[in-house]
């Protein structure tokens, strides 16, 4: 065993070496329990049945719909039937789930419950810490899972809004699935999803997925392309053991799109949303590479007890680059473009950006009876680490470009500027309970403890580094009740955590410091129930999270010195009512879900924000599809869905919003088989009557900007089964 360590060592993330040691462990203990294995249950792989399990909810072996927690799990025929190719589709499945500056071209970012996920600390892929800086292919997914309200029960340190979880294609059986597709303008791909399992009893599995993409959308001058090879395998060692390892590597290469914004004082009507801002003859294109891995071992040690063991890793490297509009400088306007319709438009060049992320998982789960009640525990440390290592960026003024993207500038000085180097390592021992009170009665608890050590670093010129450890304890609480058969009703109270550095610059008095841990707290009430052809649930929640902020006489300019602080500056206070339900009743399908959200700024040094609405949070939203079984041609569904969002602020001081806006799609599903293949058609209109409208107004590094509903646009695509 320490031999294969050794000779795998330069293969293996030094920190991560201990981590191989632990998995063959496991492989080890399941060896020497081959004789006894003939007195084990036989372990069944059976898939991954996403829509009765999560593992983002943390209660693995407990369906969703016991569990005092509200969470989303769309499996892949759905994301295949509404067109879904990235996470940010998902925003018009749940109603919980918006956009938060997502832009063509580039990697995701979601807000739940109006709290934007942070894109390094809030994203799983099979329950293990990933980065989301980057574009992840959905083809070798079975499953997004969405965790919705305080997430410390799952992360050490997140943003409040929730968890997404992304599930893995594992080795199921046999699988010959291709698929061709099309959508507007001129993007066409292809996909590939092989499967097996061979050997004595069939002992082993393979699932590989391939896809290629030439991409091409309506947006203007967006061509690129993406591509995608992954493979998933396990291995059954012995009737109580199981080994698991897949891989996946991906590229995705297109530019990306800009964002429109205020003309001075003035919100423009909806432009047309095939302008694309960056397309100067100097424009490159995001070009992001991302490979990650895993590997996953499970002993059972009895009926009732499992040992688990998971490692995984992820290498990023990405080229980041944009004509960037940004400001007015001819009117000393910096948050907004120029009343004239121009603007400052720079120059923006990161390449090389390398992130990597490591992470290893040991837990043991299992029943068992104390005080004569049964009792569901999960136990466990996860040790991650994670490095980010860039190179001087270029961010600079190129000249006056206008919001109808027919001027032409030329390329800057490229001047190189700082960029700033990250480390952070952090080891979260945790343990979750599930104690059956009396029959119907259940009360949930939740602790995790996190120790972290975080670091930054310029890249060149003065360093201005920052170094700090911290330890943060988040628990969980919850209770529920049974009333009758497949109805619950719970309650739970949850702390979140997040961590934060002052900028080590001369402005600030606390430079380099680390501020108090900015720690959340939700409060949540819930009913879920199911019934013949019918499913439903409905939870209010309250959630209030710290604001940091920067407050001086100059908290933009180093020149001077100590002329501003970074400290609390009162919370963020969102309240909600989300439902969501789902009724099968003959040939039709009605499912839905709907949001309404009390959010306010409290507390701040400011008065004039308290009371107000946060920026590009909408107060409403609804999502509903309706679905048909045509009857006389069997196999055939006809969909329709409707998304709606509410008004949303574009500036702090709440003086402008864009208005609410409805979306409507139609799309059919076919199925039928033809010479013993069977054939699945999907097609699809999305915004049917072209609606003009501004979908979000984030206020990105201190700037107000616009982002266009896409147009209406077409898909058609045909999956092969042999």
């Amino acid at each position: 065993m320490a031999a294969a360590v050794r000779r795998f060592s330069p293969f293996i993330a030094p920190a991560l070496r201990p981590v191989a040691l632990a998995c063959l462990a496991l492989m080890a203990c399941g060896a020497r329990a081959q004789a006894a294995s003939d007195a084990l249950p036989a372990i069944t792989v059976t898939g991954q049945a996403p829509t009765a399990r999560a593992e983002v909810g943390g209660f693995g072996a407990v369906p969703l719909a016991r569990t005092p927690l509200s969470a989303t799990v769309i499996p892949e025929g759905e994301l295949k039937d509404r067109g879904a190719t990235r996470m940010a589709d998902a925003v018009s499945l749940d109603a919980a789930v918006s956009d938060s500056y997502n832009s063509q071209g580039y990697w995701d970012f979601l807000s739940v419950r109006g709290f934007v996920l942070d894109n390094r600390f809030n994203y799983r892929r099979d329950g293990l810490p990933i980065n989301a800086e980057t574009s992840i292919p959905l083809d070798n997914k079975a499953a997004l899972e969405v965790l919705k309200g305080t997430s410390g029960i799952q992360a050490g340190t997140s943003a409040p809004g929730g968890l997404v979880n992304l599930v893995v294609k594992r080795p199921e059986g046999r699988v010959r699935s291709v698929e061709l597709g099309w959508r507007s303008r001129h993007t066409v791909g292809t996909a590939a999803d092989i499967g097996e399992r061979f050997g004595l009893d069939e002992r082993f599995g393979l699932r590989v997925n391939a896809a290629y993409e030439h991409l091409d959308s309506p947006l203007r001058s967006d061509t690129g392309q993406r591509r995608l090879l992954a493979a998933a395998g396990d291995w059954r060692l012995t009737p109580a053991t199981t080994m698991e390892a897949e891989v996946e590597t991906s590229r995705r290469s297109q530019p990306s799109q800009p964002a429109f914004s205020l003309l001075g004082d003035t919100l423009p009507a909806p432009t047309d949303p095939r302008i694309n801002l960056n397309n100067q003859s100097w424009s490159q294109p995001v070009v992001m590479d991302a490979l990650a891995a895993s590997l996953r071992v499970r002993h059972r040690l009895d009926a009732d007890w499992r040992l688990t063991a998971h490692l995984g890793t992820q290498r990023l490297e990405t080229d980041d680059r944009l004509a960037f509009p940004y400001g007015c400088d001819a009117q000393g306007r910096y948050d907004r473009y120029c009343s004239d319709g121009s603007f400052d438009l720079y120059e923006y060049v990161s390449d090389n950006e390398r992130r990597r992320t490591h992470a290893l998982n040991l837990s043991a789960d299992g029943r068992f009876k104390l005080g004569g009640m049964q009792q569901t525990l999960t136990a466990g440390v996860l040790f991650s680490r994670y490095k980010a290592r860039l190179e001087d960026q270029i961010y600079r003024w190129a000249g006056t470009g206008t919001i109808d993207g027919q001027t032409q500038v030329p390329p800057s000085d490229r001047q190189p500027d700082p960029n700033t180097n990250r480390t952070e390592r952090s080891t979260e021992f945790y343990v979750r309970d599930a104690i059956e009170l009396a029959p119907r009665w259940t009360a949930w608890a939740g602790l995790r403890h996190t120790r972290l050590h975080r670091s930054t670093e310029r890249t060149s010129g003065d360093p201005q580094a920052t170094d700090y450890r911290q330890s943060i304890t988040t628990p969980w609480l919850a209770l529920s009740h049974e009333f009758r058969p497949r109805h619950m009703v719970y309650a739970s109270w949850g702390r979140g955590a997040e961590s934060e550095v002052v900028p080590n610059r001369a402005r600030y008095t606390n430079a380099g410091q680390a501020l108090p841990s900015l720690r959340s707290r939700q409060v949540e009430l819930g009913f879920k129930g199911r019934s013949e052809g019918l499913q439903w649930g409905v939870a209010y929640f309250d959630i209030k999270r710290p604001v940091a902020s920067d407050l001086g006489t100059d908290c933009f300019d180093d020149t001077v010195g100590d002329t501003c602080t970074r400290r609390f500056d009162g919370d963020a206070h969102h309240r909600g009512l989300e439902a969501a339900a789902a009724w099968d009743f003959g040939p039709w399908r009605l499912s839905g879900s709907a949001m309404g959200l009390h959010a306010r700024r409290t507390g701040a040094a400011d008065a004039s924000l308290n009371g107000k609405r946060p920026v590009n949070v909408p107060a409403h939203t609804v999502k509903a599809g309706v679905e048909y079984r045509v009857t006389a041609l069997p196999g055939l569904r006809l969909a329709a869905a409707m998304v709606h969002e509410g008004d949303r602020m574009v500036l702090a001081d709440n003086s402008v919003h864009i208005p609410s806006w409805t979306r409507f799609d139609i799309g059919l599903v076919h199925h039928h088989r033809v010479a013993g293949t069977a054939l699945t058609w999907r097609a699809g209109i999305d915004n049917l009557t072209d609606k003009r409208a501004w979908r979000e107004s984030p206020l990105q590094y201190g700037h107000a900007f616009l982002y266009p509903l896409a147009p209406r646009s077409f898909r058609l695509s045909l999956q092969a089964d042999l």
